[in-house]
């Protein structure tokens, strides 16, 4: 009698294990989601999806002492242009066309990484530009206000305005009252602000969009009927 009663209960103990764990493995799988299918995927760059294009054909009436080139593509870890500097450059051209008139590409697209400190040079020694939380940009400088110096904390988001990289900052703090920070801040937001254009590039690259890293700023130019080499 007392066997029967103990091996009925190590049965009941466990079908009540199994079905815990049954009950458990479904509230898993019904609450989580495969790794890495919830990632959202970065957005498109220009260079994106540029790929080779092997069965395009060149185009009619194309010269004798031109050479068509269905694509040409340039990767560089940095480019020195205008005085300035580039990182990471991706270039992909379709539709080349060299000969006696120079170098010509259809379309061309080129992303690139512009520096910090090729864009904090523009708004004085000392400026330091950075990456802040939320892909926005902190800009710290000293600037003079009402006849006094003050080291100010500029934070704002990055956009593209008429082809050029925009900062306006959206918070100005210099570590004092609140009401003085915002009668200051109207006095220095134009010197924390950022307008920077791309120089230095082949005519006829529009900036399209840019996005802030930890290294700089990344930016996507595309443009159609650029001349490469004139």
């Amino acid at each position: 009698m007392e066997w029967t009663r103990a091996k009925d209960w190590l049965i009941g103990a466990g079908g009540m294990v199994i079905v815990l764990g049954l009950t458990a493995a479904i509230a898993w799988w019904v609450v989580s989601s495969p790794a890495g299918g919830d990632e959202a995927a970065p957005g498109p760059s220009p260079t994106a999806g540029a790929g080779p294009t092997a069965g395009a054909a060149p185009p009619a009436g194309l010269g004798g002492d031109e050479v068509w080139l269905a694509d040409l593509a340039l990767d560089a870890g940095t480019v020195a242009i205008a005085g300035s500097l580039l990182h990471d450059v991706k270039a992909v051209g379709q539709g080349v066309v060299t000969g006696p008139g120079g170098m010509v590409a259809e379309r061309l697209a080129v992303d690139a990484t512009v520096p910090f400190d090729v864009v904090a040079g523009e708004l004085g020694d000392g400026t330091v530009v950075r990456a802040a939380d939320g892909g926005q940009v902190l800009v710290v400088r000293t600037v003079e206000a009402l006849g006094r110096e003050l080291d100010v904390n500029a934070t704002g988001t990055v956009r593209v305005d008429a082809g050029r990289l925009v900062v306006e900052p959206r918070s100005i703090d210099f570590g004092g009252p609140g009401f003085l920070s915002d009668a200051v801040g109207a006095a220095v937001r134009s010197l924390v602000t950022i307008e920077h254009s791309i120089e230095g590039l082949p005519e006829g690259l529009v900036l399209q969009d840019v996005a802030v890293q930890d290294d700089g700023f990344r930016a996507s130019l595309s443009g159609e009927d650029v001349k490469l080499v004139p």
